[in-house]
């Protein structure tokens, strides 16, 4: 029976904290319904299918790259390292790879990228879930490091109220320095 394993990232759209990357395995048992695009579902709704996942998954891991890894290579290049870090923490190797996107990283494995997979293949829905899901937790940790800035609420996009806390408090340490919102902000003066 083959193994398949999906692959997205949550986080490249943020100014400050990891990209994340999941990597779900599964076999041809596997079926949850209601599975797509993290983005298209409710934070309450993603909790309630990364549990189902995390059950009837063969395998999952999580990949990341910090934000001052994403300075050092760029996001793209973070994105394809958080991607091949989920597949080494596996603790079981797929015989297949699929990655959303149009980039495929350098897996040790057959595989391929699909535009638009975390809608239409069930193993990238999976990992577009839990990957969404525990980003989400870093960044209200990131929150609770760096009060004021709201992590919590705004995940690290670059809304109007995380640019305006930027502007008010200057960078902190989970900032994307290399981002234009952050590298444009000065520290607020001091008196």
């Amino acid at each position: 029976m083959a193994l398949i394993a999906g692959f997205d990232e949550v986080g490249r759209g943020c100014i400050a904290g990891p990209v994340v990357a999941a990597a779900v395995v599964i076999d041809s048992h596997f079926h949850i319904e209601g599975l797509t695009d993290s983005k298209k579902l409710t934070s309450q709704r993603r909790e309630q299918l990364a549990r189902a996942i995390r059950s009837k998954a063969v395998a999952f891991a999580i990949g990341r790259a910090e934000a001052s890894e994403i300075d050092r290579i760029n996001i793209l290049e973070a994105s394809l390292l958080a991607m091949r870090r989920a597949f080494n923490a596996l603790p079981v190797k797929p015989d297949l790879a699929l990655v959303d996107g149009n980039r495929y990283p350098d897996l040790p494995c057959p595989g391929e990228a699909i535009i638009g997979g975390d809608t239409s293949v069930p193993a990238i829905s999976a990992a577009s879930i839990l990957a969404k899901v525990f980003r989400d937790r870093e960044m209200e940790i990131l929150d609770s490091l760096y009060p004021g800035y709201e992590f919590f609420l705004h995940k690290g996009y670059p809304t109007r109220l995380h640019t305006s806390r930027l502007r008010q408090f200057g960078p902190s340490p989970g900032h994307r320095r290399s981002f234009a919102p952050v590298r444009l902000t000065s520290a607020p003066e001091l008196d």
